[in-house]
Order: structure tokens, then C-alpha cells, then sequence
């Protein structure tokens, strides 16, 4: 039986909004080591509006799973938030053109020694549309294997933990609020989620990028 979407006859499917602002000036008010804060200034519903944001490059996570289901985590230090947090495997897209796909799979061998053969766009969204331009998509890596030679990890990397989780186990941590990162939660889910539809919501690994706001980026 067909399930009901709950929504009135004749609306369109739910889906966010583009929107190409009048944007009449921007500047970067600060340059960081990894992002920066931009500045700009926009005419909207009839209104000047001055807004300041977070000149994010973007992200990519992978959620590699096993032939047993199991979930392949790392535990990583992050400084903002003081916690040694689970999370997916996952970078930024700091090398200007980059493929979104070559970087996760630079990420999941980086980070876990691992590799895939089989590669799909899992997820993807905004970590902070009010305050940051960051998008993140989220892979699923599947016909995995370990790579031989192992990569040398420093700074926050250096006491990295890796675990591999059944994934109807991190979706529970994830509901009981064990986990915080949001690659994670939403991977999890989006996973447990398309895996009880035979996988039909999973998309080609090279599926353009049309919302990601950098440029180089959004048609890859």
C-alpha cells in the first residue's frame, strides 16, 4: 500500500527553495587559518539587510558499511565543543575544484586505511544555513577493504579510535542522545531509513551538487 504523505492533494513535493538575493556587496571581514566571515549586503522584501556569516568551503562524510551492516566510526577530539565525539569519516573541500566523490574517498582511506568499491550519495544538507554556507554531502561507501600501507595521523588525529558499530546500534545511540555530530545522526538514520526501501533513495556517486555554494563545486 502506497504510504500517505500527509499532505493536501495538489501540493508539490516538499522541497526547499532557491533563492538568487540581490546581493549588493560583500566582504571578507575575516580570513581564518581553514574558513573566514563574510559580510554581505541584500535587498529583501523590500528591506536593506546586513548579514554576517561563516565562508565555509564545505564537506563530505562517509558512511562505510560492511557486509555485516556494521558502521565503520572514529573518535576524534574537537576543541570548540571539548569532547572526543563519534563521528563518520569526513574532510573539507579546502583543494579549490576538487570532486566532491575523490575527496571522500581521499578521506575514508586517510582517516581509517580503508577503501570502497562501491560508492552512492547517501544525504546531504547545510550544518548552519543561518550563520554558514557549510554543505555537507554524505557517501555511502560499501565493498570495502584495508588498504595496506597505513597513514600517519597527527594533532587531533594522533589518538584517533576507530570502531565498527552495527548500524541499528548507532541509530539508538543517536535517539537516546548519546551521539552529537550531525554527519553521524543523520547518516545513521538516513541509512536505516533507505535501507527499509531496498536502498531506492540512494543516488550515483557523481550526482551534480546544483545547492553546494561554492563555485567549481556545484557542478561536479
Amino acid at each position: 500500500m502506497p504510504r500517505d504523505s500527509g499532505e493536501p492533494a495538489g501540493h508539490p513535493p516538499l522541497e526547499d527553495e532557491p533563492v538568487d538575493a540581490d546581493v549588493s556587496g560583500s566582504e571578507l571581514v575575516f580570513d581564518g587559518r581553514v574558513w573566514g566571515v563574510r559580510r554581505d549586503r541584500f535587498g529583501y522584501n523590500g528591506s536593506a539587510i546586513i548579514r554576517e556569516y561563516v565562508d565555509h568551503p564545505g564537506a563530505v562524510a562517509v558512511l562505510a558499511l560492511d557486509d555485516h551492516d556494521r558502521v565503520l566510526l572514529i573518535k576524534q577530539y574537537r576543541h570548540p565543543v571539548r569532547v572526543r565525539e563519534w563521528e563518520l569519516p569526513a574532510g573539507l573541500l579546502d583543494e579549490p575544484g576538487e570532486d566532491p566523490a575523490v575527496a571522500a574517498r581521499r578521506e575514508l582511506a586517510e582517516e581509517t586505511d580503508v577503501a570502497a568499491t562501491d560508492w552512492s550519495v547517501l544525504a546531504e544538507f547545510y550544518t548552519s544555513p543561518g550563520g554558514s554556507t557549510e554543505a555537507i554531502r554524505i557517501y555511502l561507501a560499501r565493498g570495502l577493504s584495508a588498504i595496506d600501507d597505513a597513514f600517519a595521523r597527527t594533532d587531533e588525529e594522533a589518538d584517533m579510535e576507530i570502531r565498527w558499530v552495527p548500524l541499528d546500534d548507532c541509530v539508538d545511540a543517536v535517539l537516546a542522545r548519546r551521539v552529537q555530530n550531525p554527519s553521524l545522526a543523520l547518516g545513521v538514520l538516513a541509512a536505516q531509513a533507505s535501507r527499509s526501501r531496498g536502498w531506492a533513495s540512494l543516488a550515483p556517486a557523481d550526482t551534480p551538487w546544483p545547492r553546494h555554494p561554492s563555485n567549481g563545486i556545484a557542478g561536479s
